[in-house]
């Protein structure tokens, strides 16, 4: 039987970076996923000779190279991976659009901060303070305060402002950005999520996910670490409330002295042979539609790289009662970033919220009638907040939250996983770490500083007894 010093479940970005970090402090680790591919939700797939990406609609936290304590600079550091390995493009700018009695209200942000200053200043200029002083309020990655996780966001918020429809505003971009829970969420992982879209910023690497997936595997397998795919991992063996190793799908073995797992909180806790919470089980799925155009979005009119839309003067995020909910949602250009190598054909993409258990009721014929009929819907309802599609459409496809559960195993399609965290990865089996979207930490760069942690932490705890 084969023994390692470490096993992580799952190539996503977090488990791809908790292998790197264990290898690069000299233990044998393998890093096992179920699928051919890595990443996890943010990879990519090809259709008739095109790569197109999953998941990835832009790295927030961009900060130009070297800026001291941000977190980008700290897991590149971490990870020893240069900042040009990413390629990273930036933004030219993102918007959050509400139509409020007919008319757009539109607030625009960029990496350059002052951007969304000068915007609230122009549409809500009585706000201006506040703003201000909720930008010097805003909570950080080190906060760990648990009055913080207590409080609400949407309470804080109306602390410094006044005008509900900024609240709302500013609600959006992070809840469609790493919100697990319906309606709100805690001040502390609002701040973190807001830092990371309107403080920071955002970019995407060269050539999309996989520029960043690349750059991982190369790394892991640099530092020593092995990336099994095909090896999906069917249990954790415990004994006597100690994990010794796992069982792989084709029922061979691998022995360890701990795990890590990006499986989440409630299939984790599976895995291990307990009975899960049905309360932990994550709500929130989406429909993304991607279409490939006859020309840019640009020519359509539409510069915007992302823009967080919404239909009405009330923002509401929360697992609809119909298959998607089309007054909310996403739509991304990833033409509109500043890259050296321009795509070679337009592309839009489009997020809607969904409600897993209503698609996961159709039989295989309904299935595929009502994804044809939720994407026209989908490309009508953003024609009123950026490029119609409608006429210049060359390719397009739709995932739906059975898609998120079947290449994820996120049970429910739940894309940010349980609204229950583990901030410091532990749980009821000894030598078991939860890392990724249910440690806590959120989009691209949150997500590999989840593993960088939690495998740093792992390293510094005591071994399991023999």
């Amino acid at each position: 039987m084969v023994r390692y010093d470490a096993i992580v479940i799952g190539a996503g970005m977090s488990g791809l970076a908790a292998g790197i970090r264990l290898a690069q402090m000299g233990k044998r680790t393998a890093v096992l996923e179920r699928h051919y591919l890595w990443g996890g939700l943010n990879s990519f797939f090809k259709r008739e000779g095109r790569r197109l990406d999953t998941g990835l609609h832009a790295l927030t936290n961009y900060v130009p190279r070297g800026t001291p304590g941000a977190p980008l600079t700290k897991l590149l550091r971490q990870l020893r991976i240069p900042y040009e390995a990413l390629e990273l493009a930036p933004q030219g700018f993102s918007q959050t659009v509400f139509r409020v009695g007919g008319e757009l209200v539109r607030l625009r942000y960029s990496n350059d901060r002052e951007l969304l200053n000068s915007e609230i200043a122009r549409v809500f200029p009585a706000e201006r303070d506040g703003f201000a002083r909720l930008l010097a309020a805003l909570p950080t990655f080190s906060d760990e305060s648990a009055e913080g996780f207590a409080a609400s966001a949407r309470t804080k918020l109306a602390e410094f402002l006044r005008d509900p429809l900024l609240i709302e505003m500013l609600m959006a971009g992070a809840s469609y950005y790493g919100c697990p829970t319906e309606r709100d969420m805690s001040w502390n992982d609002y701040g973190v999520l807001f830092r990371s879209i309107h403080v920071e910023g955002m970019a995407r690497p060269e050539g999309g996910v996989k520029r960043v997936l690349d750059v991982l595997r190369e790394r892991l397998a640099a530092e020593g670490g092995e990336l099994r795919t095909r090896a999906g991992v069917k249990r954790i063996v415990v004994e006597q409330g100690v994990a010794r190793g796992v069982e792989l799908d084709d029922g061979s073995q691998l022995e360890c002295e701990c795990v890590l797992s990006s499986a989440g909180l409630v299939e984790t806790h599976e895995l291990c042979g307990l009975e899960s919470d049905e309360r932990d089980i994550g709500r929130l799925t989406f429909v993304e539609t991607t279409t490939v155009l006859d020309c840019e979005p640009r020519e359509l009119g539409h510069d915007a790289t992302i823009t967080f839309f919404n239909d009405g003067e009330r923002f509401e995020y929360a697992c609809p009662d119909a298959l998607v909910d089309l007054r909310s949602g996403v739509l991304t250009c990833p033409n509109n970033y500043s890259s050296k190598t321009p795509l070679e054909e337009g592309c839009v993409r489009a997020t809607v919220m969904a409600n897993y258990a209503h698609w996961k009721a159709l039989g295989a014929e309904r299935y595929a009638q009502e994804k044809s009929r939720v994407y026209d819907e989908v490309q009508h309802t953003i024609a009123k907040f950026g490029p119609d599609t409608r006429l210049h459409a060359r390719w397009s496809d739709t995932f739906t939250p059975l898609t998120i559960e079947r290449y994820t195993g996120k049970r429910g399609g739940a894309v940010y996983g349980s609204p229950r965290k583990l901030r410091d990865g532990s749980g009821p089996v000894r030598g078991v770490h939860v890392i990724g979207t249910d440690q806590g930490l959120v989009g691209i760069v949150g997500t590999l500083l989840s593993g960088i942690l939690i495998a740093n932490r792992t390293l510094l705890a005591p071994q399991a007894a023999p």
